[in-house]
């Protein structure tokens, strides 16, 4: 693969096989060099701007031809405002067509199943928010009142179970067993993942073991198996899959990492939710269990689930005091470079390229 400066866009061009579809969709914006012309880096939704334009408006459509209750679609649909950042399904297909690449299989039939995976990824991830504020009982979410602040809790948590059965009904209609099973396993992670966030009252020496598997199986699962049924569909080897599950693993590991560590960090503008919230739900993440080994003061913080007058405030200082931030960002930053690599094992190309610059998205995000 070439890349050549054309009307100041840097355009790769396929060398090694012919494209199915004839367009530029890889080009990215530079300017004019004053000395030799250098690779700009590129910019994953501008490359993947026909698959997401229209994406929120087709989740909707999906929501709303379910059902003829009003009141369920307003509510089902209430988080595909296009507010989000859309990271799962921009991996999703970054991930397909890199594959896609490397099969030599780039055909409009494959990417729109693909396609179906990636909504499906979003929707079960706006269903768990949906579900997470009933749990929690939040009032924000996104700059916005939380969908608990303005229904009743049941009826919130009846939209949540319908996003869920309308994702699988489109999930059902690819005719790929060996799709929903891998996307399945989202489903059962996410509720164990939940199950474990809500008794965690372990000893000190299991308790970051814990959190690394709640951690997977509340954001790590959807995303590495989203990627990994990607590669299903287009029929890949076993190689390529182990490929796509591990780096969706390590990204969405990296994600949350840094989620946590921006909860003690960002203020509540820049999140669009609270900040020390996890505290104030009575969650020891990474940074306070980091903050443990320099200041024990805080494992019975922990173990009483930051419940005391004082708690929240005080765990919240020591973290800052530690280097609690610092290692769950190295933690975070190890992830990703484990993702750079995997991705470095798919033939380069555009969407190969955009998934090394995933990494540096999630290592560097402020919100």
């Amino acid at each position: 693969m070439t890349s050549v400066l054309t009307n100041g866009f840097l355009i790769f061009q396929h060398n090694s096989h012919s494209c199915s579809h004839n367009r530029n969709h890889s080009s990215v914006h530079t300017q004019q060099p004053a000395g030799p012309v250098r690779e700009v880096q590129i910019d994953p939704y501008i490359i993947l701007d026909d698959e997401l334009k229209y994406f929120y408006d087709d989740v909707r459509d999906l929501l709303q031809s379910g059902t003829s209750q009003p009141e369920l679609d307003t509510i089902a649909c209430y988080y595909f405002d296009g507010q989000g950042k859309a990271l799962r399904p921009m991996v999703t297909m970054l991930m397909a067509k890199a594959i896609n690449y490397h099969l030599n299989n780039e055909s409009h039939q494959l990417v729109h199943k693909q396609r179906q995976i990636a909504l499906f990824s979003e929707m079960v991830h706006s269903a768990s928010l949906v579900h997470d504020d009933v749990i929690d009982q939040s009032d924000f979410r996104r700059g916005k009142p939380s969908v608990n602040a303005l229904w009743n809790h049941k009826k919130v948590t009846m939209a949540g179970d319908y996003i869920l059965s309308i994702a699988s009904i489109m999930i059902a209609r690819l005719r790929s067993d060996d799709v929903t099973i891998v996307l399945s396993q989202i489903l059962t992670d996410l509720v164990q993942g939940e199950f474990m966030q809500l008794g965690s009252r372990e000893t000190e020496n299991e308790r970051f073991a814990h959190y690394l598997t709640k951690t997977y199986r509340k954001t790590a699962s959807l995303i590495a198996n989203a990627l990994k049924a990607t590669a299903v569909i287009a029929q890949a080897d076993d190689n390529v899959a182990e490929v796509a599950f591990q780096y969706g693993r390590n990204i969405g590991l990296a994600f949350q990492l840094v989620d946590d560590m921006l909860d003690f960090v960002s203020s509540s503008e820049q999140m669009g939710k609270p900040t020390a919230a996890d505290l104030k739900l009575g969650l020891a993440t990474a940074p306070v269990l980091f903050a443990c080994e320099k200041y024990p003061e805080l494992n019975p913080m922990v173990m009483r689930r930051f419940s005391e007058p004082g708690d929240v405030e005080r765990a919240f200082e020591l973290v800052h005091k530690s280097h609690g931030l610092e290692q769950t960002r190295f933690l975070a930053k190890k992830h990703c470079n484990e993702a750079i690599r995997l991705a470095q094992e798919l033939t380069e190309s555009p969407y190969q390229k955009g998934l090394q610059v995933v990494a540096d998205l999630v290592i560097n995000r402020m919100k």
